[in-house]
């Protein structure tokens, strides 16, 4: 049975579809945590338009700018054009914009935050480009990313230059629960429900479940087992994402632990108070951690009596689970490990059971 890769993403198609049909220029934002799904929603929009898709990497800048203007000499059946010596993006995009003249193409720049780091000049060159040709034409530019900080600081961001340039951005979200059974089918809705507690909505890590294999299988052979994709891939998301990975591993650490509260977090971790206040501002904004408040409290209370949780359930997993049995884990233990935590992992589904019954979509479904 064929295992489907992309899964309702009908309201983000048509917010891309919609800014295609439009008769000006667009410069769309396109942005969300690794893993989520943003080149395949990509891809499966301009699969039937005019398009030229480039994906940065960690190369020198310039090795970057050759490898985008031989795509666009590709795409116009151009020889010459790959020839000419662009000394830089701004040079190269506008004598693009220049030979399509009013057709409607779509070019993306996937993973954008690379060339940033490679030359932070590009964002200028970009912003001249966009201002004398780019804006004119009928080009659908999309600049996508997976570094959620780059994007919502140097693209989005007041002080970058491509401030108010842009005419659409939209950060994707993790594929709703009722969806994730088309990842996996034919499996039972309980099973289904306790996936999401691993996973999330995260397209990637749901294609690492077998449908053949058993929940408790899954679990051991793609998160507990030392060289799984789900293994240490939390580390890798927060070293990539964050400067000071050590310390926001020690406050993910504690609230997995169940210490909630600010001054629990200040205890366990050692960490001077604006340090943890600071790192779980970033926390939240990255939607790996989120702030609750009682409903009695009033507005002062509300400033000491906030809880902090976990709010993505593979993190959660792997902070409550991977990381304190890494020992063990690192040993070759991982159906031991698993043995010794079902018992607790069912009080670790009751929270996510919570907050699933009381979701929006959950809601939204039923009504």
């Amino acid at each position: 049975m064929s295992r489907q890769k992309f899964v309702n993403r009908k309201r983000e198609l048509k917010f891309l579809e919609g800014r295609y049909q439009s008769r000006q220029a667009e410069l769309i934002i396109i942005y969300g945590r690794r893993r989520i799904g943003k080149t395949e929603l990509i891809l499966q929009f301009s699969r039937d338009k005019p398009h030229v898709y480039f994906l940065a990497t960690e190369k020198p800048y310039h090795e970057n700018l050759r490898e985008l203007q031989r795509l666009l000499a590709e795409f116009l059946g151009d020889e010459l054009f790959g020839r000419i010596a662009f000394d830089d993006i701004d040079e190269l995009l506008m004598a693009f914009a220049e030979r399509i003249r009013d057709e409607r193409v779509v070019l993306v720049v996937d993973e954008f935050p690379l060339l940033i780091e490679r030359y932070r000049p590009v964002l200028s060159l970009l912003q001249k480009a966009w201002d004398l040709k780019l804006s004119k034409s009928r080009i659908m530019l999309i600049l996508c990313g997976s570094s959620v900080s780059a994007m919502e600081t140097e693209v989005l961001g007041y002080k970058s230059p491509l401030y108010g340039r842009r005419t659409g951005q939209w950060r994707l979200s993790e594929v709703p629960f009722f969806h994730i059974g088309e990842f996996l089918p034919g499996y039972p809705v309980e099973d289904l429900v306790k996936v999401w507690g691993v996973t999330g909505g995260i397209p990637a890590y749901l294609l690492q479940f077998s449908p053949e294999k058993s929940f408790d299988e899954n679990v051991v052979d793609s998160v507990l087992s030392k060289g799984a994709f789900l293994y240490e891939e939390a580390e890798i998301l927060l070293r990539e994402e964050l400067r000071e990975p050590a310390n926001y591993f020690a406050i993910l650490e504690a609230i997995a632990s169940g210490r909630s509260r600010f001054g629990e977090i200040v205890n366990s971790t050692g960490l001077d108070k604006s340090l943890v206040s600071k790192y779980l501002s970033v926390l939240q904004r990255l939607g790996i951690v989120r702030r609750e408040v009682p409903v009695t409290a009033t507005a002062k209370e509300a400033s000491k009596r906030g809880l902090y949780f976990i709010d993505d359930n593979y993190f959660a997993f792997w902070f409550r689970y991977v990381l304190p049995n890494r020992s063990y884990l690192e040993a070759g233990l991982a159906e031991e490990v698993w043995g010794r935590s079902r018992e607790d992992f069912k009080a670790y589904m009751g929270r996510v059971f919570e907050r699933l019954v009381g979701s929006p979509e959950v809601f939204i479904e039923l009504t």
